[in-house]
C-alpha cells in the first residue's frame, strides 16, 4: 500500500474565475456578463442609497409638520407598482426597499 497521494491537475489558472463553463468561449462570455452584472449591482446599490436619502427628507418633513413618519397608503401604491412590474418577487423587493428607506415600524 502506497502512502503517496494523487493530486488532480488544475483545470484552470488561479487568476481565472470559475465560471462553470466547458469551453473558453463560454467562459469568456460568462466573465464579461458577470462584469456587467457587477456594474449593474453597483448602480442599483447607488440608486437604493439615493432612494434612502430622499425618503429620509420626506420623513423628516412629514414629522416636522406634525405628520406621521410612514404613509401606509403610499407604501401600498409602491408595493402594487413593484408587483405589477415584477410579479410576486417584486412585492418582496419593494418591502425590502421600504424597510431600508424607513426602517422597521
Amino acid at each position: 500500500m502506497s502512502t503517496e497521494t494523487s493530486i488532480a491537475p488544475a483545470t484552470a489558472t488561479t487568476d481565472a474565475p470559475d465560471t462553470g463553463a466547458r469551453t473558453p468561449e463560454a467562459a469568456g462570455l460568462i466573465t464579461d456578463a458577470r462584469r456587467r452584472i457587477d456594474d449593474l449591482d453597483g448602480r442599483i446599490i447607488g440608486l437604493v442609497q439615493e432612494r434612502m436619502a430622499v425618503s429620509a427628507v420626506i420623513q423628516r418633513e412629514r414629522l416636522t409638520s406634525g405628520g406621521r413618519r410612514v404613509n401606509l397608503s403610499r407604501e401600498m401604491e409602491i408595493l402594487a407598482h413593484y408587483r405589477d412590474q415584477l410579479g410576486k418577487p417584486g412585492t418582496a423587493l419593494a418591502m425590502t426597499l421600504l424597510e431600508l428607506s424607513r426602517g422597521q415600524i
